[in-house]
């Protein structure tokens, strides 16, 4: 048990790397387009589907800008690669379900203020865990990704909450 706790302390406080912070961006854009694209199939309001297509398009817009981003760091950190577990740990322990809710064929939308409140509540959470990786880090490059990253999630929330507002 007590082995446990400071595995997981050390992976809270473990200092990510510039590519660690795209992969965690490139992670929470994915399932933010997800979310979006799935939700929206099952939107009977024309804003709100508009709204989630809107979204989707600019997280694929942020996933490509993240990969083009990721590619270009590729030759300069080929050398220096270390393993990759403490970032796929990360993901699966506090990314993976825990920011946008899994969507799929069968996944309950019943209301277009429903899923509104499921996008808006998303991306409090990505907010929120955008705001905790800036306050641990002390790399700025790494910290310049994460800050990207935190005002595109804070556009969206406040276009849906705007949207929700006028419905």
């Amino acid at each position: 048990m007590e082995n446990e706790k400071t595995e997981s302390e050390g992976l809270n406080r473990a200092s990510f790397q510039c590519t660690d912070a795209i992969e965690i961006s490139l992670f929470i854009e994915k399932e933010g387009l997800l979310f979006y694209e799935s939700a929206s199939k099952k939107i009977q309001n024309p804003q709100v589907r508009e709204m989630f297509s809107r979204l989707a398009d600019e997280e694929r817009e942020h996933i490509q800008t993240l990969q083009e981003k990721s590619r270009y760091l590729q030759p300069a950190i080929a050398g220096g690669r270390r393993p990759k577990e403490h970032l796929t740990r990360f993901i699966g322990e506090e990314l993976k379900g825990k920011i946008f809710p899994a969507m799929n064929a069968s996944s309950d939308v019943d209301s277009d203020k429903q899923a509104l409140d499921m996008g808006i509540e998303s991306e409090q959470r990505s907010i929120e865990m955008l705001q905790s990786l800036l306050e641990r880090e002390k790399k700025l490059d790494v910290k310049a990704i994460f800050s990207h990253l935190l005002v595109e999630e804070k556009k969206h929330l406040l276009m849906l909450q705007d949207l929700k507002t006028k419905l």
